[in-house]
Protein backbone atom coordinates (compact mmCIF):
# COMPACT_ATOMS: atom_id res chain seq x y z
CA UNK A 1 0.00 0.00 0.00
CA UNK A 2 1.25 3.19 -0.84
CA UNK A 3 0.03 6.30 1.19
CA UNK A 4 1.04 9.65 1.09
CA UNK A 5 1.67 12.25 4.43
CA UNK A 6 0.46 15.79 3.60
CA UNK A 7 1.53 18.10 6.52
CA UNK A 8 -0.18 21.58 6.64
CA UNK A 9 -0.20 25.10 8.01
CA UNK A 10 -1.43 27.96 6.56
CA UNK A 11 -2.29 26.16 3.52
CA UNK A 12 -5.79 26.21 3.49
CA UNK A 13 -6.23 27.67 -0.11
CA UNK A 14 -4.18 25.21 -1.70
CA UNK A 15 -4.60 22.02 0.19
CA UNK A 16 -7.59 20.63 -1.74
CA UNK A 17 -6.01 20.98 -5.23
CA UNK A 18 -3.12 19.07 -4.23
CA UNK A 19 -5.39 16.23 -3.37
CA UNK A 20 -7.31 16.17 -6.05
CA UNK A 21 -3.99 15.37 -7.83
CA UNK A 22 -2.89 12.91 -6.53
CA UNK A 23 -3.66 9.55 -8.84
CA UNK A 24 -5.32 6.31 -8.07
CA UNK A 25 -1.75 4.23 -7.36
CA UNK A 26 -2.02 6.04 -3.92
CA UNK A 27 -4.67 4.22 -1.12
CA UNK A 28 -4.36 6.16 1.96
CA UNK A 29 -3.73 10.33 2.15
CA UNK A 30 -2.90 11.28 5.29
CA UNK A 31 -3.65 15.20 6.10
CA UNK A 32 -2.06 16.48 9.16
CA UNK A 33 -2.74 19.95 10.10
CA UNK A 34 -0.48 21.39 12.38
CA UNK A 35 -2.52 23.17 14.81
CA UNK A 36 -3.49 25.57 11.87
CA UNK A 37 -5.00 28.89 12.78
CA UNK A 38 -7.09 28.23 9.44
CA UNK A 39 -8.21 25.21 10.65
CA UNK A 40 -7.50 23.50 7.61
CA UNK A 41 -8.08 19.75 8.85
CA UNK A 42 -11.93 20.97 9.45
CA UNK A 43 -11.97 22.58 5.86
CA UNK A 44 -10.41 19.76 4.57
CA UNK A 45 -12.94 16.94 6.18
CA UNK A 46 -16.28 19.47 5.02
CA UNK A 47 -15.03 19.92 1.42
CA UNK A 48 -13.44 16.49 0.51
CA UNK A 49 -14.92 13.97 -1.11
CA UNK A 50 -11.75 11.56 -1.35
CA UNK A 51 -12.25 8.33 0.49
CA UNK A 52 -8.56 8.21 0.96
CA UNK A 53 -8.45 11.34 3.02
CA UNK A 54 -8.00 10.81 6.64
CA UNK A 55 -7.58 13.85 8.56
CA UNK A 56 -5.05 13.90 11.30
CA UNK A 57 -5.28 16.74 14.24
CA UNK A 58 -2.21 18.23 16.50
CA UNK A 59 -3.14 19.49 19.32
CA UNK A 60 -0.84 22.13 19.45
CA UNK A 61 1.77 23.12 16.71
CA UNK A 62 4.98 20.81 16.34
CA UNK A 63 6.96 21.95 13.05
CA UNK A 64 6.67 20.65 9.34
CA UNK A 65 8.77 17.47 11.15
CA UNK A 66 6.62 16.93 13.73
CA UNK A 67 3.68 16.67 11.24
CA UNK A 68 5.35 15.10 8.72
CA UNK A 69 6.02 12.17 11.98
CA UNK A 70 2.32 11.90 13.01
CA UNK A 71 1.85 11.47 9.40
CA UNK A 72 4.32 8.65 9.22
CA UNK A 73 3.34 6.91 12.55
CA UNK A 74 -0.27 6.45 11.23
CA UNK A 75 1.16 5.42 7.82
CA UNK A 76 3.33 2.64 9.84
CA UNK A 77 0.01 1.55 12.29
CA UNK A 78 -2.07 1.12 8.57
CA UNK A 79 0.99 -1.13 7.02
CA UNK A 80 1.55 1.01 4.50
CA UNK A 81 4.67 -0.11 2.36
CA UNK A 82 5.79 3.10 0.97
CA UNK A 83 5.01 6.73 2.56
CA UNK A 84 5.43 9.74 0.61
CA UNK A 85 5.71 12.92 2.18
CA UNK A 86 4.03 15.77 -0.10
CA UNK A 87 4.04 19.43 1.43
CA UNK A 88 0.52 21.38 0.55
CA UNK A 89 1.48 24.77 -0.97
CA UNK A 90 0.89 23.70 -4.45
CA UNK A 91 4.74 23.67 -5.45
CA UNK A 92 5.11 20.42 -5.79
CA UNK A 93 3.69 17.88 -9.06
CA UNK A 94 1.76 15.08 -6.71
CA UNK A 95 1.46 13.55 -10.34
CA UNK A 96 4.99 13.14 -10.30
CA UNK A 97 4.40 10.42 -7.10
CA UNK A 98 5.26 7.22 -9.05
CA UNK A 99 8.44 8.23 -10.27
CA UNK A 100 9.07 8.81 -6.54
CA UNK A 101 8.01 5.25 -6.07
CA UNK A 102 8.93 2.98 -8.89
CA UNK A 103 13.39 2.91 -7.42
CA UNK A 104 12.05 1.80 -4.62
CA UNK A 105 9.37 -0.81 -5.95
CA UNK A 106 12.16 -1.93 -8.30
CA UNK A 107 15.11 -2.44 -5.32
CA UNK A 108 17.52 0.63 -6.23
CA UNK A 109 16.40 2.95 -3.45
CA UNK A 110 15.06 2.43 0.17
CA UNK A 111 14.60 6.53 0.32
CA UNK A 112 14.00 9.07 -2.71
CA UNK A 113 13.68 12.48 -2.83
CA UNK A 114 12.89 15.75 -5.06
CA UNK A 115 16.20 17.53 -6.58
CA UNK A 116 15.31 20.85 -8.27
CA UNK A 117 19.06 20.82 -9.64
CA UNK A 118 19.33 17.87 -11.61
CA UNK A 119 17.77 19.67 -14.89
CA UNK A 120 19.11 23.06 -15.77
CA UNK A 121 16.40 23.65 -17.47
CA UNK A 122 14.37 23.81 -14.10
CA UNK A 123 16.44 26.58 -11.81
CA UNK A 124 15.01 29.27 -14.13
CA UNK A 125 11.68 28.70 -12.72
CA UNK A 126 13.50 29.14 -8.80
CA UNK A 127 14.16 32.75 -7.54
CA UNK A 128 17.92 33.36 -8.00
CA UNK A 129 18.37 33.56 -3.75
CA UNK A 130 16.70 30.32 -3.22
CA UNK A 131 19.35 28.80 -6.12
CA UNK A 132 22.59 30.30 -4.16
CA UNK A 133 20.94 29.19 -0.67
CA UNK A 134 19.93 25.97 -1.82
CA UNK A 135 23.41 25.35 -3.48
CA UNK A 136 25.42 26.44 -0.16
CA UNK A 137 23.24 24.23 1.95
CA UNK A 138 23.78 21.01 -0.39
CA UNK A 139 27.40 21.56 -0.23
CA UNK A 140 27.40 21.14 3.77
CA UNK A 141 24.58 18.59 3.66
CA UNK A 142 27.00 16.31 2.00
CA UNK A 143 29.44 16.81 4.64
CA UNK A 144 26.95 16.62 7.17
CA UNK A 145 25.00 13.59 6.01
CA UNK A 146 27.67 11.14 3.40
CA UNK A 147 25.40 11.02 0.34
CA UNK A 148 27.76 13.07 -1.73
CA UNK A 149 25.59 12.38 -4.64
CA UNK A 150 22.39 14.52 -3.53
CA UNK A 151 21.82 17.77 -3.76
CA UNK A 152 18.60 19.91 -2.77
CA UNK A 153 18.89 18.63 1.08
CA UNK A 154 15.83 20.94 1.89
CA UNK A 155 13.22 19.76 -0.64
CA UNK A 156 10.36 18.49 1.03
CA UNK A 157 8.98 15.65 -1.90
CA UNK A 158 10.47 12.44 -0.45
CA UNK A 159 9.47 8.47 -0.57
CA UNK A 160 10.54 6.10 2.10
CA UNK A 161 10.38 1.90 2.33
CA UNK A 162 8.07 1.36 5.73
CA UNK A 163 10.78 -0.93 6.19
CA UNK A 164 13.49 1.47 6.70
CA UNK A 165 10.84 3.88 8.16
CA UNK A 166 10.87 1.80 11.02
CA UNK A 167 14.59 1.79 11.48
CA UNK A 168 14.60 5.34 12.79
CA UNK A 169 14.34 6.82 15.67
CA UNK A 170 11.44 8.92 14.62
CA UNK A 171 10.87 10.30 18.82
CA UNK A 172 14.28 11.55 17.71
CA UNK A 173 13.95 13.35 14.53
CA UNK A 174 14.44 17.46 14.27
CA UNK A 175 10.83 18.33 14.27
CA UNK A 176 10.94 21.62 12.23
CA UNK A 177 13.14 23.14 9.33
CA UNK A 178 16.04 21.09 9.47
CA UNK A 179 13.80 18.02 9.42
CA UNK A 180 15.27 16.85 5.76
CA UNK A 181 18.22 17.55 6.33
CA UNK A 182 17.83 15.12 9.67
CA UNK A 183 16.16 12.89 7.78
CA UNK A 184 19.16 12.06 5.56
CA UNK A 185 21.58 11.83 8.35
CA UNK A 186 19.62 9.33 10.04
CA UNK A 187 19.42 7.38 7.02
CA UNK A 188 23.06 7.33 6.63
CA UNK A 189 23.49 5.96 10.29
CA UNK A 190 21.29 2.85 8.77
CA UNK A 191 23.09 2.63 5.82
CA UNK A 192 19.82 3.24 3.59
CA UNK A 193 20.11 4.05 0.08
CA UNK A 194 18.99 7.73 -1.02
CA UNK A 195 18.94 8.55 -4.83
CA UNK A 196 17.41 12.43 -6.17
CA UNK A 197 14.35 12.61 -8.47
CA UNK A 198 14.43 15.73 -10.85
CA UNK A 199 11.32 18.14 -10.27
CA UNK A 200 10.36 21.06 -11.08
CA UNK A 201 8.82 23.34 -8.67
CA UNK A 202 6.41 25.77 -9.02
CA UNK A 203 6.42 29.26 -7.54
CA UNK A 204 4.28 32.32 -7.29
CA UNK A 205 6.39 34.69 -5.56
CA UNK A 206 5.18 33.35 -2.42
CA UNK A 207 8.11 34.08 0.18
CA UNK A 208 9.93 31.00 1.22
CA UNK A 209 8.67 28.67 4.18
CA UNK A 210 12.38 28.22 5.46
CA UNK A 211 13.26 31.42 7.35
CA UNK A 212 17.00 33.02 6.66
CA UNK A 213 17.25 33.16 11.07
CA UNK A 214 16.95 29.72 11.34
CA UNK A 215 19.37 28.93 8.47
CA UNK A 216 22.32 31.25 9.01
CA UNK A 217 22.05 30.31 13.04
CA UNK A 218 20.76 26.66 14.13
CA UNK A 219 21.49 25.26 11.03
CA UNK A 220 25.71 25.58 11.04
CA UNK A 221 25.30 24.16 14.52
CA UNK A 222 23.35 21.31 13.35
CA UNK A 223 24.88 20.20 10.28
CA UNK A 224 28.18 20.37 12.55
CA UNK A 225 26.65 17.89 15.47
CA UNK A 226 25.53 15.10 12.98
CA UNK A 227 28.74 15.28 11.22
CA UNK A 228 30.95 14.64 14.75
CA UNK A 229 27.92 11.73 14.86
CA UNK A 230 28.27 10.44 11.79
CA UNK A 231 32.58 10.29 11.52
CA UNK A 232 32.30 8.61 15.43
CA UNK A 233 29.40 6.22 14.22
CA UNK A 234 30.75 5.10 11.13
CA UNK A 235 34.85 5.16 11.84
CA UNK A 236 35.10 4.58 15.26
CA UNK A 237 32.00 3.17 16.78
CA UNK A 238 31.44 0.25 14.23
CA UNK A 239 34.80 -0.38 12.79
CA UNK A 240 38.07 1.17 11.92
CA UNK A 241 39.55 1.45 8.06
CA UNK A 242 41.46 3.34 6.37
CA UNK A 243 39.33 6.35 6.12
CA UNK A 244 39.89 6.85 9.89
CA UNK A 245 43.80 6.50 9.52
CA UNK A 246 43.47 9.12 7.00
CA UNK A 247 40.98 11.33 9.11
CA UNK A 248 43.32 11.12 12.38
CA UNK A 249 46.29 11.11 10.71
CA UNK A 250 45.36 14.22 9.07
CA UNK A 251 44.08 15.70 11.57
CA UNK A 252 47.08 15.60 14.07
CA UNK A 253 49.70 16.79 11.03
CA UNK A 254 47.73 19.46 10.09
CA UNK A 255 46.90 20.91 13.71
CA UNK A 256 50.48 20.18 14.68
CA UNK A 257 52.11 21.98 12.07
CA UNK A 258 49.85 24.95 12.44
CA UNK A 259 50.30 24.94 16.23
CA UNK A 260 54.19 25.04 15.51
CA UNK A 261 54.07 27.56 12.88
CA UNK A 262 51.93 30.06 14.47
CA UNK A 263 53.93 29.36 18.09
CA UNK A 264 57.57 30.06 16.17
CA UNK A 265 55.95 32.91 14.21
CA UNK A 266 54.46 34.91 17.57
CA UNK A 267 58.19 33.95 19.25
CA UNK A 268 60.60 35.37 16.56
CA UNK A 269 57.76 38.14 16.43
CA UNK A 270 58.01 39.26 19.80
CA UNK A 271 62.20 38.77 20.12
CA UNK A 272 61.92 40.86 16.78
CA UNK A 273 63.51 38.33 14.72
CA UNK A 274 63.34 36.74 11.13
CA UNK A 275 61.83 33.56 10.84
CA UNK A 276 63.87 31.29 9.22
CA UNK A 277 62.92 29.31 5.99
CA UNK A 278 63.84 26.28 8.11
CA UNK A 279 60.86 26.59 10.39
CA UNK A 280 58.61 27.80 7.88
CA UNK A 281 58.93 24.42 5.89
CA UNK A 282 59.01 22.52 9.34
CA UNK A 283 55.26 24.04 10.01
CA UNK A 284 54.36 23.67 5.86
CA UNK A 285 55.48 20.06 5.42
CA UNK A 286 53.05 18.58 7.83
CA UNK A 287 50.16 20.94 7.06
CA UNK A 288 50.38 19.93 3.83
CA UNK A 289 50.66 15.59 4.31
CA UNK A 290 47.73 16.66 6.77
CA UNK A 291 45.68 17.93 4.07
CA UNK A 292 46.81 15.33 1.55
CA UNK A 293 45.76 12.59 4.12
CA UNK A 294 42.24 14.68 4.79
CA UNK A 295 41.55 14.36 0.97
CA UNK A 296 42.10 11.20 1.01
CA UNK A 297 39.48 11.07 4.23
CA UNK A 298 37.16 12.54 1.64
CA UNK A 299 37.31 10.31 -1.08
CA UNK A 300 36.84 7.48 0.96
CA UNK A 301 34.08 8.69 2.51
CA UNK A 302 32.80 9.28 -0.99
CA UNK A 303 33.39 5.91 -1.82
CA UNK A 304 31.50 4.68 1.18
CA UNK A 305 28.02 5.94 0.06
CA UNK A 306 25.38 3.13 0.85
CA UNK A 307 25.26 0.77 -2.01
CA UNK A 308 23.09 -2.35 -0.61
CA UNK A 309 19.57 -1.21 -0.63
CA UNK A 310 18.28 -2.48 2.56
CA UNK A 311 14.74 -2.88 2.58
CA UNK A 312 15.48 -6.10 0.29
CA UNK A 313 17.52 -7.79 3.08
CA UNK A 314 15.17 -7.13 5.98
Amino acid sequence: MIAVVIPCYRTRNQVLAVIEKIGPEVSRIYVVDDNCPDNTGDYVSKNCQDSRVAVIKNAKNLGVGGATIAGYRKALADNASIVIKLDSDGQMDPTLIPAFVEPIQEGRADYSKGNRFYVLEYLKKMPGVRVFGNAVLSLITKFSTGYWNIMDPTNGFTAIHSKVLNLLPLDKLDNRYFFESDMLFRLNIVRAVVIDIPLLSTYNDEPSSLPIPSVSILFPGKHLLRFAKRIFYNYFLREFNLGTIQLVGGSILMGGGTIFGAYEWYKNYQAGIETTSGTVMLAALPILLGFNLLVGAVNYDISSMPQTVIHKVL
